[in-house]
């Protein structure tokens, strides 16, 4: 998590979910944070923490996502020396780490049902058994959730338990997306321009061109404000003039014109073989052809007569080339009159 960062925005969704932030970490009850990727989730399960009763106490993440099944408990609940293969010695879990203040789980759509029984456990007797232990544990400890899954629609599908959201839910904070932020846009691309320029030790920040801050506005944001942050800081790494405003701008590092064929993407009639040589069209001047049909079906027989030179009158692969059925192909060589070869 990145520590001591504060948040940047204006809008008025965005002030919103910082007052109700601010509301809940006052109490010591579960909070729900949902949000899509790149919102500020993890920043908000800090702001919870560090303006709570608990600010001195200790504050754990755990995602939930980078952790395979069969470890989610072990991680979570700790386990006892020799409780399974590999557990050469002792090791507290997450709850034990953060006995006396928070523990923020990322991802939690994503725990088994028997880890979120088990979590439902925690939560409602405040005491963590440890896999392989006969005793349970008291711990004291404030839970802050996030996701970017529609738990509630989980739990009717039977994929998430409707105790345990229950139990979560006492407050839960919807992040805005980006899009959504009025006006936040330019205070944020500011914000990172202005860091990332002392970074880098420039002598002074000379801001975006209109053009520029017209584009970063205008974009959709899927990746929200850590895809912001991205597009603006790569923005200033790249400019070589600090005293002309910033002009370009890349949305997409892995745009090239160099980009591996296994990157790049193909259509069905591209997979097998590369595309056959279209002929140029015949000029008027050359020809001095009134009649249009004729100079269509001239121009459609020469390309099909290139493209089974091209295959060596492979026909399935001349029709894959092209982009045809086999039988839109054996339409065409007949209505030609070409030849198989």
């Amino acid at each position: 998590m990145e520590k001591n960062t504060q948040f940047v925005g204006q809008s008025f969704a965005f002030l919103d979910a910082m007052e109700q932030a601010g509301r809940a970490a006052e109490l010591n009850r579960p909070v729900l944070v949902i949000g899509e990727r790149g919102t500020g989730k993890e920043l908000i399960a800090e702001r919870l923490h560090r303006l709570s009763p608990r600010w001195d106490g200790p504050l754990i993440v755990m995602n939930c996502a980078a952790l395979p099944e069969t470890l989610i408990e072990a991680e979570l609940f700790g386990h006892e020396q020799g409780a399974f293969t590999g557990a050469a010695r002792a090791r507290a879990g997450r709850f034990e780490e953060a006995d006396g203040g928070t523990l923020f789980l990322d991802e939690l759509g994503t725990l088994s049902m028997a880890a979120q029984e088990r979590l439902l456990r925690v939560i409602e007797y405040g005491e963590v058994t440890r896999i392989g232990a006969s005793r349970p544990l008291t711990v004291d400890v404030r839970i802050v959730a996030a996701t970017n899954e529609d738990l509630p629609a989980a739990a009717d599908a039977g994929r998430f338990r409707p105790d345990l959201l229950d139990r979560l839910s006492f407050e839960v904070i919807t992040l805005p997306p980006l899009r959504a932020r009025e006006g936040d846009v330019a205070v944020l691309a500011d914000h990172f321009g202005r860091r990332m320029a002392a970074e880098i030790n420039w002598p002074q920040w000379p801001g975006f061109s209109a053009a520029c801050m017209a584009e970063l506005e205008g974009h959709d944001w899927p990746g929200n404000v850590r895809e912001l942050r991205n597009v603006v800081e790569r923005a200033v790494y790249r400019w070589d003039d600090p005293n002309r405003p910033i002009a370009g701008l890349v949305f997409d590092p892995f745009a090239s014109p160099w980009k591996p064929r296994a990157l790049m993407p193909r259509t069905d009639a591209a997979r097998a073989e590369p595309a056959a040589a279209v002929p140029a069209a015949p000029s008027a001047e050359a020809h001095a052809v009134t009649d249009l049909k004729a100079a269509v079906d001239a121009h459609e027989a020469a390309i099909v007569r290139a493209a089974l030179e091209r295959y060596r009158y492979n026909q399935r692969a001349t029709a894959k080339g092209l982009g045809l059925s086999y039988d839109q192909l054996r339409h065409c060589m007949k209505k030609h009159g070409l030849s198989a070869g």
